[in-house]
């Protein structure tokens, strides 16, 4: 396999991204890694639960082994095998975010020999990492122009701080990743989303949050249908929570989104403002990928084959993390062209192609 790659993890964002790519890239290669400093630029540095069991999931898809895996370590050895199919588990015993244990492993499973079935506990709607629900109506339909997808069963909502939700992946393989080329937003045609409320939350919450939403984004002259429900005791028998995801479609397939989870002692309509900001200004600038999505689709755009091309609005520090640790793990290039109210993402992919 050849010596160890030695990653610093403070660099850039200093989170869990480093962590995240780095393991995808090196069960994808082969290429054995050393990443130390990990998360030194969080508050409580080291790896917490979910970013171990994320560890632990791509260790089991790539059959392969790692030193220091531990809660709080700051320095791990990850030791990549061949990556196999089949069903996997991870159970976050915490509100972590299943989305972000997705990230790593999604990669990997798209260029498994077999089927992927990924069985997924933990948080499913949480501040600071993608709700479920943004996973799969936003993300989900951008991957989807690459050629890759997945298959989605809720079986539980977990919330912070107690978790507990579970879901199903069943991930397809396939041989090689298309490029993507968004560089023209287009007209809206649809914006529309879901409010929800849970627990101890009202659905007058949930009605509040939609309303201040569509206050934000009226100014787009289009109506949007917010669709507002009280979510049913047996999918979400623990915890409290009040939230929102809107999505924006465009004439030229262009899949945006905004999401907000109502904050303790925050007033209802304070989250739906933030929901539709958030989405209202990628619509303003007139961008083809939100800034949620674009670090998520680096890794994507640097496996495919062929030459990728997204308009963004102000490149992320997710995102320059993540072509950091793409540029320093693989052959692929990233150029930025920077203008006044967007970005455009180039890269030459390296077209990967699963192994036999």
């Amino acid at each position: 396999m050849g010596d160890l790659i030695e990653i610093d993890g403070s660099v850039l964002e200093g989170g869990g991204q480093v962590i995240r790519v780095a393991l995808s890239l090196s069960a994808l290669f082969q290429k054995p890694i050393r990443v130390i400093n990990i998360r030194a630029g969080r508050d409580k540095p080291g790896l917490m639960e979910q970013h171990l069991r994320g560890l632990e999931l791509i260790q089991n898809i790539c059959q392969g082994d790692s030193k220091g895996a531990k809660k709080g370590s700051t320095t791990i050895e990850f030791y990549p095998g061949a990556l196999t199919g089949g069903e996997f588990k991870s159970i976050v015993q915490t509100a972590g975010s299943i989305s972000l244990v997705l990230q790593v492993a999604l990669p990997c499973c798209i260029f498994a020999p077999k089927t992927v079935h990924l069985q997924l506990q933990g948080g499913t709607n949480a501040e600071l990492a993608p709700q479920i629900d943004y996973v799969t109506e936003v993300f989900r339909p951008n991957l989807e122009k690459m050629g890759a997808s997945f298959d989605f069963d809720l079986i539980k909502r977990g919330y912070f701080p107690r978790g507990g939700g579970r879901g199903h992946f069943e991930i397809q393989p396939l041989k090689e990743l298309k490029p993507i080329i968004l560089e023209q937003a287009g007209d809206i045609i649809a914006i529309y989303g879901w409010s929800y409320a849970a627990g101890r939350s009202q659905i007058a919450e949930a009605e509040e949050i939609a309303q201040a939403a569509k206050e934000t984004l009226k100014s787009f002259n289009k109506p949007v249908e917010i669709e507002v429900y009280y979510e049913d005791k047996t999918i979400a028998p623990i915890g409290d929570c009040a939230g929102i995801i809107l999505v924006a479609e465009t004439t030229e397939g262009c899949i945006l989104g905004g999401s907000a989870i109502k904050k303790r002692n925050e007033v209802p309509s304070e989250a739906g403002q933030r929901a539709g900001e958030d989405l209202a200004e990628s619509l303003r600038r007139r961008i083809c990928i939100d800034d949620h999505s674009q670090d998520q689709l680096i890794i994507f755009m640097a496996l495919a084959k062929g030459t990728s091309r997204i308009k963004v609005g102000n490149i992320t520090l997710h995102t320059k993390t993540a072509i950091y640790i793409v540029e320093l793990l693989t052959d692929a290039r990233f150029k930025i062209e920077d203008y006044s109210e967007y970005s455009i993402i180039e890269c030459v992919g390296i077209g990967y192609q699963r192994q036999k």
